[in-house]
């Protein structure tokens, strides 16, 4: 399946300020790209990319004062089939992880395992470890949290989410990782393009967040806002948690005043 995928963002500056992008493909993709449209900035400016401590792929520009544009228009070829469950992955134990994911069991920014360890144990411990223990915490966030985008805020953290129960995909995921970490299974944030495909269209399309489970000896697609396997997921970057990975870091004040994000399946194949 060929899904087209981009986004058209425009912000303002008062000044010439520095951003660093994080809106292409993690290295794992870029085989699966058919079509790779440059990254077109207007004005035009020199860009750089380099590789974060996690693996992204980060772009920096200095956005020159006024008015500054940045878009992208690729297609990438990817399965036409939902995400898999598999039910019977296990936990694994934490003398047996690899190094590099022990960091994916910790508290971060946004979420604080220590102020939801106790409620995690309480709600959880008694549930079967593994896949199914993990679809119990999604299953829990996805009733807990009612979606509204009228009530997105880029400051809330896991717990805040648990407490006022309303937010966006990111708090979706926040909760749903800090309730895994407390339950001792490694969990990283993801945010990436996920479209409509195979879904009633609902709404303007957005970047998306969801998480991985290290099960198994593996990582694992969950998602608690949506809490049902999605077609076409496509991984821009991952971290603890959305500190790491923010589409558009500024160092300096902006306003958004254009954003409009494509991901559309293509019929037929590309010659």
């Amino acid at each position: 399946m060929l899904v087209r995928f981009g986004y058209d963002i425009t912000v303002s500056v008062m000044q010439d300020t520095p951003l660093i992008c994080m809106m292409s493909v993690r290295d794992e993709r870029r085989d699966d790209l058919r079509i790779q449209g440059a990254i077109e900035t207007v004005p035009a400016v020199p860009t750089s990319v380099y590789r974060d401590m996690f693996g992204n792929t980060c772009r920096r520009v200095v956005a020159p004062m006024g008015l500054f544009r940045l878009r992208s228009d690729c297609t990438i070829e990817t399965s036409a089939e939902p995400d898999p469950v598999k039910s019977w992955l296990r936990e694994t134990p934490i003398v047996n992880l690899p190094d590099e994911v022990l960091i994916y069991l910790l508290g971060s920014r946004y979420c604080e395992t220590d102020r939801l360890s106790q409620f995690a144990w309480d709600m959880f411990g008694n549930v079967q470890p593994g896949h199914t223990r993990v679809q119990a915490i999604v299953d829990y966030v996805h009733n807990h949290i009612t979606f509204n985008y009228q009530n997105a805020r880029v400051t809330r953290t896991a717990y805040e989410g648990w407490q006022e129960k309303t937010g966006v995909c990111r708090d979706f995921a926040h909760l749903a990782i800090t309730l895994c970490r407390c339950m001792n299974i490694p969990t990283r944030y993801v945010n990436g393009y996920l479209g409509d495909i195979g879904w009633p269209v609902n709404g303007p399309m957005d970047f998306a967040a969801w998480m991985e489970c290290y099960l198994d000896g593996g990582w694992h697609t969950f998602d608690a806002r949506n809490n049902k396997p999605r077609i076409g997921r496509i991984v821009v970057a991952y971290g603890r948690d959305a500190a790491d990975v923010p589409l558009i870091h500024s160092f300096g004040p902006h306003v958004l005043q254009k954003f409009h994000v494509w991901t559309d399946r293509i019929d037929g194949v590309l010659v």
